[in-house]
């Protein structure tokens, strides 16, 4: 079999390990592996697959980013580029792995109802795509919260400062949550359950009244200004996908500024970015992209196209990728109100 790989969408600690696993797997089998440079783009533009080799994916689990490069590419403007991804993969590959979040499962779901040979497998540092625990990427990026947490709260602590730190959570606040319950954060604002600037500025203040003179607040980038009591700007920054790039919207500052206004507390402002998505995997985001590049694999193998490998209570599943595609999985009540004991 001619088993192409592509990584879409944004890069994430782990993707190495998934590579890795469905090649090593798939070479030892005799298969021929094509790695496709810059995901759908080196599909939908000039063809750029390329065969890789043992020496090629060996000595990469420990590596961050994708060393088949990734990329946010519109495959509906010019119209025809998911046709024009259609025609490819009939032409270069007997099946297709497309590693990525919940845009990159949409559109494998759109090739694999028109017969595409298409397996998925879950990517995503917001880690909210449905039907799977687990994503690649998700175990790093909050470990990187909660160390900065850790290293935050003592310059908090010793200045008497409330730090507020911004974090990545487009739609869903599981990184801000989880990762700012692992590192001891003193308020968790997220999309699913807003609060409001009084809000917050309240709880502040009761724990100054306590005698805490330090806080940090974990704020996702995702939560809406309105929700806050403010308006979104007029000089947002887009990506190639005509989305709103969130880093750009300044939640993280405009809380913090709003906590200086209305509470007369001194503040600073620490937006993670970028951080949450470099350096090296985890060892957890490392064995589970493994797992779930493994079963991608062995569901090629079993011509079980249009699914997903997921994660579940530990163990991996295959769900279809309509499933994975439509919609995003939320931040429970019951987790957000187990962060809020800690408050």
């Amino acid at each position: 079999m001619r088993i192409g790989v592509l990584t879409a969408g944004g890069d994430a600690p782990g993707l190495n390990a998934a590579i890795r696993a469905i090649g090593l797997l798939a070479l030892r089998d005799g298969h021929d592996v094509i790695g496709v440079a810059n995901g759908w783009a080196g599909l939908a533009g000039e063809y750029a697959g390329s065969a890789l080799g043992a020496a090629d994916l060996r000595g990469i689990v420990a590596q961050g980013g994708t060393v088949l490069g990734t990329a946010r590419h519109d495959l509906d403007t010019p119209t025809g580029g998911r046709e024009r991804v259609l025609s490819v993969i009939d032409e270069h590959f007997d099946a297709l792995v497309a590693i990525g979040g919940d845009g990159t499962q949409r559109i494998s779901h759109w090739l694999a109802e028109r017969g595409a040979p298409v397996v998925g497998v879950p990517k995503t540092l917001d880690n909210d795509l449905p039907e799977t625990d687990y994503c690649i990427g998700f175990d790093t990026a909050i470990n990187v919260v909660a160390e900065s947490l850790d290293r935050l709260h003592t310059t908090a602590i010793s200045h008497h400062r409330v730090m507020v730190v911004e974090t990545m959570g487009r739609s869903t606040g599981w990184v801000a949550a989880l990762g700012g319950l692992a590192g001891g954060a003193d308020l968790i604002v997220i999309p699913e359950f807003p609060l409001n600037v009084e809000q917050i500025v309240e709880h502040l203040s009761q724990r100054r009244s306590a005698g805490l003179a330090y806080s940090v607040v974990v704020v996702a980038e995702g939560v809406t200004l309105a929700a806050l009591g403010g308006v979104e700007s007029a000089n947002l920054g887009f990506d190639t996908l005509k989305g709103v790039r969130h880093a750009t919207r300044g939640v993280g500052p405009f809380v913090a500024a709003k906590i200086e206004q209305c509470g007369g507390f001194e503040v600073r402002t620490t937006v993670l970015g970028h951080l949450q998505r470099g350096g090296s995997p985890t060892a957890h985001d490392r064995i589970y992209a493994t797992r779930v590049g493994a079963a991608a694999y062995d569901a090629v193998v079993a011509g079980r196209f249009g699914t997903i490998p997921v994660v579940r209570g530990g163990e991996i599943h295959l769900a279809p990728l309509e499933a994975v595609a439509a919609h995003r999985r939320a931040v429970p009540r019951e987790l957000y109100e187990l962060c809020s004991v800690f408050f």
